[in-house]
């Protein structure tokens, strides 16, 4: 099968006016010149304030959810069929009929490609927009590119004890390996984002830290208690908290309490405060809780949180990856499908019906497709070079898909875009220029996007 090359036929902004200033006469430091001048512009106008990432981790199908192909051969469109939606012209799958409700909302991309189908490293390129910097399972490393969330972090200013950026209900995990994209990289332990574990939700695969920092429980938590500590730490050594090599302990450890001690990131953590019938919408599953609580930390003014969507249970179960190499079907109709409607769904109308959805932006992201072949096992594979996200709220125009996939469903058709143009068009909608600088390990100066900002705002 023929594997298409990660760049498209469009030209990036900054190959651009690269091309553009070497045609005119401008010399390299005029050019560098206008560079920086353009740099600096780092503030837009602020149409999200905040941002909810629905992370489907291990590769959702599109085949199944947002792209069927319901002329294919039968080896390609497998069992599901196409349903009408809230917007004429647009379907998607039978399994997703709440979702379906929400098309008006949404801007579904059929196009986005990258060029790796292991999960960690697919998944590094939809969380950084940056292809992975090493072979093999990466796990993290502080010469690694920032995390979306990360970045957002150094952009955005949260109220105090209030963390800049969440993960929820746990890290992502593949073979008992955290993964890379998910950290501050060379920006520091300072731009992590931090774990907070969704209420009954347990650490997942026996995960209890993440990269320095311990995972956030916020249950029974005694104040008075954590304060008395916190003092008698500041008498007995304070000198101990200002050395540099005690720096990103002292980062979490401060970051933990002032969360603790406030009230707002523990009073958006208790679910019990939420209306019994919104919790209802959102589903009885650690999915649908983490989707609510991701709601209302927004509102407590965390800027980001990244929702690692599972289909586990309550009582504790990690759920399942999107990882359906084997019993496809019945996997995403009996499990993960379910989920993912429900919960995703609710978030869109309960957001809506509070009139906040203009000033959040909320997007799904995968890890890749599947392969549009089915596997002997009733299974479909990894498959980067074409698969299906989607993105609502916060400024984006919904009732539109953007882009299309081929007859298939393996490659592109029109308008095929990347993980970068989505990080420019997400940095573009939070008020960031997707052309600010940041300085690396080696204190070069790197843009924080390559991509272009899309037509779908």
């Amino acid at each position: 099968m023929q594997t298409p090359l990660i760049s498209t036929d469009r030209m990036s902004r900054r190959q651009a006016l690269a091309t553009s200033a070497t045609l005119s006469g401008l010399s390299l430091p005029g050019f560098l010149q206008l560079r920086s001048a353009a740099a600096e512009q780092v503030h837009l106008p602020v149409k999200a304030k905040s941002c909810i990432i629905v992370y489907l981790w291990g590769g959702m199908s599109h085949l199944e959810s947002l792209d069927l192909k319901p002329s294919a051969p039968k080896e390609v469109r497998g069992e599901f069929s196409p349903i009408s939606t809230a917007v004429p012209g647009i379907q998607i799958g039978e399994h997703l009929p709440l979702l379906a409700q929400q098309t008006d909302k949404l801007a579904i991309i059929r196009s986005i490609h990258h060029d790796d189908p292991a999960h960690g490293r697919g998944m590094y390129w939809n969380l950084t927009g940056h292809k992975p910097p090493r072979v093999g399972n990466i796990a993290p490393e502080r010469n690694d590119w920032p995390s979306l969330p990360a970045v957002v972090t150094k952009f955005r200013t949260a109220p105090r004890g209030v963390p800049g950026a969440v993960r929820l209900p746990y890290p992502l995990v593949d073979n008992g390996t955290l993964q890379a994209g998910e950290y501050g990289g060379w920006l520091g332990v300072q731009c992590d984002p931090i774990v907070i574990r969704t209420p009954s939700g347990e650490a997942f695969a026996g995960v209890s830290r993440s990269l320095g920092s311990e995972v956030l429980n916020l249950n029974d938590v005694d104040v008075p208690r954590l304060t008395n500590r916190r003092s008698l730490l500041e008498t007995l050594d304070p000198a101990s908290r200002r050395q540099p090599e005690h720096s990103s302990f002292q980062h979490f450890h401060d970051l933990a309490e002032d969360i603790l001690a406030g009230a707002a990131v523990k009073e958006a953590y208790n679910l019990d405060r939420e209306d019994p019938k919104v919790r209802e919408t959102y589903g009885r599953h650690i999915g649908g809780h983490s989707l609510l609580l991701a709601r209302r930390l927004t509102e407590a003014g965390v800027p980001i949180v990244q929702v690692c969507l599972a289909a586990g249970d309550l009582n504790g179960a990690s759920g399942d990856m999107w990882d359906t190499h084997g019993d496809n079907f019945n996997r995403l109709k009996q499990r993960l499908l379910p989920v993912f409607d429900q919960g995703t769904s609710a978030l869109l109308q309960d957001l809506s019906d509070r009139g906040t959805l203009a000033e959040t932006l909320v997007v799904v992201l995968t890890d890749f497709g599947r392969t549009p072949n089915i596997n002997g096992g009733a299974g479909r594979d990894h498959y980067p070079y074409v698969y299906s996200i989607a993105l609502a709220g916060g400024g984006i125009q919904g009732g539109q898909v953007y882009g299309s996939s081929d007859d298939k469903g393996a490659f592109p058709k029109t308008l095929a875009c990347t993980p970068p143009d989505v990080h420019a068009t997400m940095f573009h909608l939070m008020g960031i220029s997707p052309r600010a600088e940041l300085r690396d390990m080696l204190n070069r100066p790197l843009p924080i996007c390559d991509g272009d900002v899309l037509p779908i705002i």
